[in-house]
């Protein structure tokens, strides 16, 4: 909360005036708080007398407390009614970092008719489900989402907690771990628990994709990490796992949010979403211009495929981002990937690299996307590319 030191505060305004969310006014020459203070900090920042300071509900674990945060625990991610699949991905990894350290795996399921989603989650791995199932959570907001899973975090205290670096992921998570005092790696790639101390390293990609670092957080927990989508394996589905389906009832206050979503509306894209799909065809900067995509639609059309680009290919507005694969765009994990033109930049394939099968197609030999592919055809795409559509629909014909 915001205090305020009656006795130090000159009833300047600067406060006031600062404030983004009009929750301080001056009243009889002293400053006043309101509900509506987020506890951004920038009132505390630019008084000059240090009236202001925040005190958090409760402080970070310290080093002498570290032992009493045990398990790890994963957002399990429901929207348009469904479980996103990095959920899933999420409850991979998580058993795994949870049975090398002996400690449950916990999921959390926000959302309004979940359905079954619970008993999914414990098929795929999970021990136990800390499900709220409130109208007010339909709709996803910071608020609520963050206060409903921040309460339950406290009380159930996880050493570890993992979220999808989805737009949702990456709106809440660090709110959220802003609110609990602790760390927060995002879009981390690999996840290890080191064997010495059992602390969870957390490797992402740094300086634009060039470095992979890996990052600790020993002095707090939870350790916070959001991961990349399609990077994780999941484990296969166990509809004979048991495992306990917890209706968690948060506090009437903690749903409050000052946000009211008017309307959600589902993009309705021309093609498969390339982060679920099995096959992908990808264009560069190599297909020279925006006509070169329909060569590309045409063989990912013989091939049930979806259409992928580079950010050279987007940024020159051959077609739009939602297609973009990479540190910028999506991160892909198909059983195929078809790179045409594509020159293989380390911010590109660090998006694609996990594909079970490359083809490279490029006319430079020395092209660095030639390093990760499972196959390369070294020519000219407007020659290799109708070769194969002409192979394939003779295939289709007969």
């Amino acid at each position: 909360m915001l205090l305020i030191d009656k006795e130090a505060c000159i009833g300047c305004g600067v406060c006031e005036a600062e404030c983004s969310f009009d929750a301080i006014k001056i009243v009889d020459g002293l400053a006043q708080v309101a509900d509506t203070c987020t506890l951004c900090g920038a009132c505390v920042d630019i008084c000059e007398v240090g009236a202001l300071s925040i005190e958090r509900q409760e402080q970070a674990a310290g080093p002498t407390d570290l032992r009493d945060w045990a398990g790890v625990m994963v957002y399990a991610e429901f929207r348009h009614q469904r479980l996103a699949p990095v959920s899933f991905e999420l409850l991979g990894i998580g058993r795994q970092l949870a049975d090398q350290r002996q400690v449950p795996l916990y999921a959390v399921l926000l959302g309004a008719d979940l359905g079954n989603s619970g008993a999914e989650l414990v098929a795929f791995g999970a021990d136990q489900v800390f499900q709220v199932d409130h109208p007010v959570l339909a709709h996803f907001t910071d608020e609520a989402y963050s206060q409903v899973f921040e309460d339950i975090i406290r009380e159930v205290k996880p050493e570890i907690v993992l979220a999808g670096a989805t737009a949702i992921g990456r709106s809440f998570i660090p709110r959220l771990a802003s609110s609990l005092g602790t760390g927060l790696t995002a879009d981390c790639t690999q996840l290890e628990i080191r064997p010495e101390d059992g602390v969870l390293l957390q490797t992402r990609p740094a300086f634009g994709g060039n470095v992979m670092a890996t990052i600790v957080c020993p002095h707090t927990r939870p350790q916070m990490a959001t991961v990349r989508p399609r990077v994780m394996k999941v484990n296969g589905r166990d509809s004979d796992r048991v495992g306990r389906i917890i209706d968690y009832v948060p506090k009437p206050e903690r749903l409050r949010t000052r946000v009211t979503v008017l309307h959600s509306v589902r993009e309705d894209l021309d093609q498969v979403n390339i982060c679920e799909a099995d096959i992908i065809v990808s264009g560069g900067r190599g297909l020279e211009n925006e006509k070169g995509f329909a060569m590309i639609r045409q063989l990912a059309k013989l091939l049930g495929a979806a259409v992928g680009a580079s950010r050279a290919a987007v940024d020159s507005g051959w077609i739009p981002y939602p297609h973009q694969v990479g540190q910028t765009g999506k991160t892909v994990c198909p059983k195929l990937y078809i790179a045409c033109g594509i020159s293989g930049a380390i911010q590109h394939v660090v998006g694609m690299q996990s594909a079970d099968t490359i083809v490279a197609i490029n006319r430079d030999p020395e092209a660095p996307i030639f390093n990760v592919a499972t196959y390369g055809i070294v020519g000219d795409l407007f020659e290799v590319v109708p070769r194969l559509i002409q192979q394939l629909e003779q295939r289709k014909g007969k």
